[in-house]
């Protein structure tokens, strides 16, 4: 079977529920949604929708990530580093090495590609 060149992204049908590794809730109920909606055929990348409710958790990351925030606000913070708020429209990346808290304002909506380092 030939794998398409071209995916867009639709409707999220199969949202995993729950924590991601090394993501630690510090600061109210916040939950997430992940749903992968590509991986390479190597594995090494993976594309997909991310979704979470307001609270804080202290991240540490073991791969780099680019981000399109569709909805909601978030500031980061590098853990001894400066806050950058980010919403709706943003694109952004994150370093495979970055340890430091996201605080959901907003209800939030993200694209992402993660490469597995």
């Amino acid at each position: 079977m030939t794998r398409p060149t071209i995916l867009k992204f639709g409707a999220i049908e199969h949202a995993e529920a729950g924590d991601l590794p090394g993501w630690i809730v510090v600061e109210g109920r916040p939950t997430m949604q992940t749903a992968v909606q590509h991986t390479t055929e190597d594995g090494k990348v993976m594309s997909g929708t991310w979704r979470a409710s307001p609270g804080t958790y202290h991240a540490t990351y073991t791969d780099y990530e680019f981000v399109h925030m569709i909805a909601g606000r978030i500031i980061i913070t590098p853990d001894g580093g400066q806050p950058v708020e980010v919403g709706p429209g943003d694109a952004f990346v994150v370093e495979a090495d970055f340890k430091g808290t996201w605080k959901i304002l907003e209800p939030v909506t993200k694209h992402f590609v993660v490469v597995v380092g």
